[in-house]
């Protein structure tokens, strides 16, 4: 029979939601209506970076916070799509498959699945000691770091130019080169919307600043017809769920990608310990 402490420790939301104040409830539903509508810009943001079509970081933002609700141990993290793995899924695929083609799409799924493996033998070996091994220092360094490569990753959307993806320094240089080139709308929408998330997490910390600025510029989008003026719009998005299914297991592609599916857990479990 399996005992109260055994179904929390494979069920941990038994414990918590048995210790629920109903009080917290409201509470609850507005952070998570807030979180939840700043996640589709972001979801959608994070697939564009790993070189996937937008809907599947809206895919990847429903089912790992479902689960996660259910199965997960901690109150302060949070799951779904970050920008660093993102770059390095893209910098992983990139090389074997073209871009938007089906083969990307698939390998990224089975990537995602050896990312998963990776970290059930982490945790069922309990492998969380390694964390004592990592300095502060190391930890700060890396937010730090991981900060930098994706701003310059993502300032040529900010500008509106074309930068081909490459080193850290390859991406800087190509961005001076190319300042002069930069579409004056696209460049006036991106400084107003951070010029917004600033003040507004200044003066105003209490509204949802990207939420704001989402709901602002896609009105704006509309009303002003920026795609026909030139700048670059997200587009048309699926409205339904896609099937389930398992990608190919590639024997081969499978040795390609152990080595990046190890660095995500690592570089996840590393972001995580940082939170």
């Amino acid at each position: 029979i399996m005992t109260t402490s055994t179904l929390q420790r494979f069920l941990p939301i038994t414990g918590w939601v048995r210790n629920y104040d109903p009080r917290d409830l409201r509470s609850d539903l507005g952070a998570g209506l807030t979180i939840g509508a700043m996640l589709v810009p972001q979801g959608m943001a994070y697939a564009l970076l790993a070189g996937l079509p937008p809907e599947i970081g809206l895919y990847a933002s429903i089912l790992p916070l479902l689960a996660y609700a259910v199965f997960g141990t901690s109150r302060q993290l949070a799951v779904g799509p970050v920008a660093i793995v993102s770059l390095l899924t893209a910098s992983a695929l990139a090389p074997l498959f073209e871009q938007g083609t089906a083969g990307y799409v698939s390998a990224a799924a089975l990537l995602a699945i050896m990312v998963g493996i990776v970290h059930l033998v982490l945790g069922i070996g309990r492998l969380g000691f390694l964390v004592n091994f990592l300095s502060h220092s190391g930890l700060v360094g890396f937010t730090a770091a991981a900060a930098l490569i994706i701003g310059f990753s993502q300032a040529k959307h900010l500008i509106g130019v074309k930068i081909p993806r490459g080193e850290f320094f390859e991406t800087v240089n190509e961005l001076v080169r190319h300042l002069g080139d930069a579409h004056g709308l696209t460049l006036a929408i991106g400084l107003s919307s951070v010029a917004v998330l600033l003040g507004l997490r200044r003066w105003a910390r209490r509204v949802p600043g990207a939420l704001v600025v989402v709901i602002a510029t896609t009105v704006a989008s509309a009303l002003f017809d920026f795609e026909g003026r030139g700048v670059k719009v997200v587009g048309d998005i699926p409205d339904s769920l896609p099937a389930f299914g398992l990608p190919e297991l590639d024997g081969s592609l499978i040795s390609n990608l152990a080595t990046t599916a190890v660095i995500i857990t690592i570089v996840g479990f590393m972001e995580s310990i940082a939170v």
